[in-house]
């Protein structure tokens, strides 16, 4: 079973990557913000984590911080809708797989996320 937590402040994406990867027959949890996505992680943790970068409150980095400290095994896809490669870089240094700049293509996310399952 594939397990995947999609985290974004932005309602209309999470829906939209929801119905996507239910479609291809993951099982999905969404989470709102950092907090939302943290508890979500200690209930049941993903195969994979698809996580915003900027969200209010705990923001995507540290969320990314604290998932590769409690579990280094789940690999994390970041998305951004700003594209500072400052951040991005952070991110990638801190042990996210890569990440996509929104808007994104749904069909190179969704075989991102493939991908990281097949590993």
């Amino acid at each position: 079973m594939k397990k995947l937590l999609i985290v974004d402040d932005q309602t209309g994406i999470r829906l939209l990557l929801d119905e996507v990867f239910r479609r291809e027959g993951f099982v999905t949890q969404l989470a709102a913000n950092g907090m939302e996505a943290l508890q979500a992680v200690k209930e049941t943790v993903p195969g994979c984590v698809l996580l915003d970068m900027k969200m209010p409150g705990i923001d995507g980095i540290e969320v990314l911080k604290q998932l590769k400290k409690g579990w280094p095994e789940v690999p994390v896809i970041m998305m951004t809708a700003y594209g500072e490669i400052e951040l991005t870089d952070d991110a990638l240094k801190i042990g996210a797989e890569q990440y996509f700049t929104k808007p994104f293509d749904i069909y190179e996310v969704r075989d991102a996320v493939n991908a990281m399952f097949e590993k």
